[in-house]
């Protein structure tokens, strides 16, 4: 069960993501347990597991990170590169035998933030749906692992404060660069180290 303890604000260290992170995951955006949007009201994007055998010592557990989405196979009105919270493992409240990698792609941290309150009702980022697009993952941070909950009103208030903490985290300076290439290609500026900037190229590059 999950410890009754507060939750940190920020996950990582300030100065940016440090080894293994970040660590790249890819694959067409694939169905899922179906109970991401239905039950939870939290919409996922789910991609195969299987390129975590890359990582053998990845704990399972809460991330965050970036995303982007081909462009050629969805289109959308959003930030080329978005902010991301992610579960990997087997969801201990659903006790499921399948390891899964289950992504909620969260708006634009410049945009108002859906989950910022827990008074009355809790939504969550929701975008059209993109079943078998090519998606492409930047891990940063690792937040917590998983718990079992005493209820599914509990599970979700984890998440949506795993929200948060996953935009505080991203909000800063050596987080946010990752996102730079979303807003006028400041990614690409010299004074941005080579590493963020290869790694946000491998995310935008679905035509290399």
């Amino acid at each position: 069960m999950r410890p009754d303890t507060p939750r940190d604000p920020v996950a990582g260290p300030d100065e940016g993501p440090s080894p293994p992170y970040p660590i790249r995951l890819s694959g067409p955006v694939i169905k899922g347990f179906g109970r991401g949007s239905k039950e939870l009201g939290i919409p996922t994007a789910n991609i195969p597991a299987e390129g975590l055998a890359e990582y053998p010592d990845l704990s399972v557990g809460v991330y965050y990170g970036v995303v982007a989405l081909d462009p050629a196979r969805f289109a959308h009105e959003d930030a080329a590169i978005l902010p991301a919270v992610l579960s990997i493992g087997y969801n201990p409240f659903y006790k499921n035998e399948t390891k899964s990698i289950e992504i909620h792609i969260m708006p634009a941290l410049s945009a108002p933030s859906p989950t910022a309150t827990a008074d009355g009702p809790v939504t969550f980022h929701k975008l059209p749906d993109f079943y078998g697009t090519p998606l492409r993952l930047l891990i940063l941070g690792y937040i917590r692992p998983e718990f079992d909950y005493v209820s599914l009103e509990a599970l979700v208030e984890d998440i949506r404060v795993d929200c948060e903490v996953a935009r505080r985290s991203l909000q800063r300076p050596a987080y946010a660069r990752y996102l730079a290439a979303a807003a006028g290609g400041r990614a690409d500026d010299e004074a941005c180290p080579e590493d963020v900037r290869g790694a946000t190229g491998w995310l935008t590059g679905f035509d290399s």
